[in-house]
């Protein structure tokens, strides 16, 4: 409206007087854009030039034009509701400015809600983990000696082995026979291969037993270990001493003595022994009243002598792979594997030269020197672990499936390997340790905090 005013009151000055007019166009002090016409006074108009009126018409219908223009934009851009001094709308560079600054903002409210479900994901996995340790701790809770009361085994879980009560051992192993052995079986099965029995010559492994629950571990140290007797004891020790490693720790010293594989059920042993050195892994052995182990992060193998409570010799196996480059399928650290068998002492590893393959070494017991060392085509890794027979040389092949199987012999006496598939149970599906007891011709076994037995079987020779 302003432009067209502007021109209404130019064209009857000039249509009417013929007067020379100006339009001039200017920014006042606040930024905003002004227009301003003025005309000559009567002397200025009465110059005979008026040759210049025709060029100031163009000039006023040129910027009429202009100030058309200037509207339409102002009508399009410019204030709503003919609000004076209202801040135009933000450009485009401007909103996307803001957009950015409200993702900027969106994505730290995430980070922040991010952190907190973190936060409580840790504490629930905290509290998921104390409770899990207090069930294993109530279920494996033993009550001390002469406490005994009813109700004692109403912790017990559903479907857990019977617990082991103290009874003579003639009347354990009937037990154990009516448990293990089916009825179809033949009564002269029931003998073969058990302590005591007629047949003490050695043979090839034919047949494993299911498992027979001993004791079970009460903290989580005892995921997995190592518990053993000694086959060839020394006084004051016997055949029904028993030994037990607890195997998860960085520093593993505790070597937990008992006077009977009753003493192990219940929970107490009758000492501790502090070992000098850490252990690593679950291939240690007692022989000949000493515990055989592997320091740790060491290819050496010491001698632990349990009467004088000193470590009376160690030795380096040559080559050998240690702290996890040449372990059993199921990790550990188990590179060095100690065993004992009806002609000594044993230790099972692998080298860079035999390329991961198996190898087995025959040791003095007493120097711990090598006397003789045999290489398998038996790939360690492959593997979840292994046991000595009659100088035979077995493996299992898995540690966590249930239906697992005995799946390789290696034989000393031929050196020759033949593949096997004689069933093998993980009861409890995390078997950590397998060594075999000559004097009791069964098969000494961690699965996942539990200690059990396997009776075997033996062909005969």
């Amino acid at each position: 409206m302003l432009g067209a005013w502007l021109l209404l009151w130019g064209g009857l000055a000039l249509g009417g007087r013929g007067e020379t007019a100006f339009l001039r166009r200017a920014d006042d002090s606040a930024g905003r854009c002004t227009y301003s016409f003025t005309v000559a006074s009567p002397v200025e108009a009465a110059c005979p030039d008026a040759g210049g009126v025709p060029e100031l018409r163009a000039e006023l219908a040129a910027l009429a034009a202009r100030l058309s223009r200037l509207e339409s934009r102002e009508r399009g851009s410019g204030p709503r509701g003919g609000e004076v001094g209202v801040a135009p709308e933000p450009q485009p560079a401007g909103r996307l400015e803001a957009a950015y600054s409200e993702l900027l903002r969106a994505k730290s409210q995430l980070e922040e809600e991010k952190g907190r479900l973190e936060r409580e994901k840790e504490e629930l996995g905290r509290r998921l983990e104390t409770s899990t340790q207090e069930i294993t701790r109530l279920r494996a809770t033993r009550c001390p000696p002469g406490r005994e009361g009813p109700g004692r085994d109403t912790l017990r879980a559903p479907g857990k082995a019977p617990r082991w009560v103290p009874q003579p051992l003639t009347y354990q192993e009937l037990q154990s026979e009516r448990t293990e052995v089916s009825v179809s079986q033949p009564l002269e099965e029931m003998a073969l291969g058990r302590p005591g029995s007629k047949d003490s010559g050695c043979g090839e492994l034919v047949w494993v037993g299911e498992p027979v629950v001993f004791g079970r571990a009460e903290s989580f140290a005892g995921k997995y270990g190592v518990w053993m007797k000694d086959p060839e004891p020394v006084p004051p020790f016997t055949r029904e001493t028993t030994w037990r490693v607890d195997a998860v720790g960085a520093e593993v010293r505790q070597l937990f003595q008992y006077e009977a594989a009753e003493q192990l059920a219940q929970g107490y042993p009758a000492k501790v022994h502090i070992l000098p050195r850490p252990l690593e892994s679950t291939g240690a052995v007692v022989y000949r009243g000493g515990l055989f182990f592997q320091p740790r992060r060491s290819r050496t193998v010491a001698r632990y002598d349990l009467r004088g409570e000193a470590v009376t010799v160690e030795r380096e196996i040559p080559g050998a792979g240690y702290h996890g480059q040449y372990p059993y399928s199921w990790g550990g650290y188990t590179d060095i594997d100690l065993a004992v068998d009806e002609t000594g002492l044993w230790v099972i590893y692998s080298t860079e030269k035999a390329r991961g393959a198996i190898v087995l070494s025959k040791l003095d017991p007493e120097t711990l020197k090598i006397q003789r060392t045999w290489e398998t085509n038996i790939r360690k890794r492959g593997v979840a672990n292994s046991f000595v027979i009659c100088g035979t040389l077995y493996t299992v092949s898995s540690y966590s499936a249930h239906n697992a199987t005995v799946n390789f012999a290696y034989n000393t006496a031929t050196s020759t390997s033949r593949a096997l598939s004689i069933p093998f149970e993980n009861r409890f599906r995390y078997l950590s340790m397998v060594d075999y007891n000559p004097a009791e011709r069964q098969l000494f076994a961690w699965d996942s905090f539990n200690m059990v037995t396997y009776p075997v079987r033996l062909s005969q020779a």
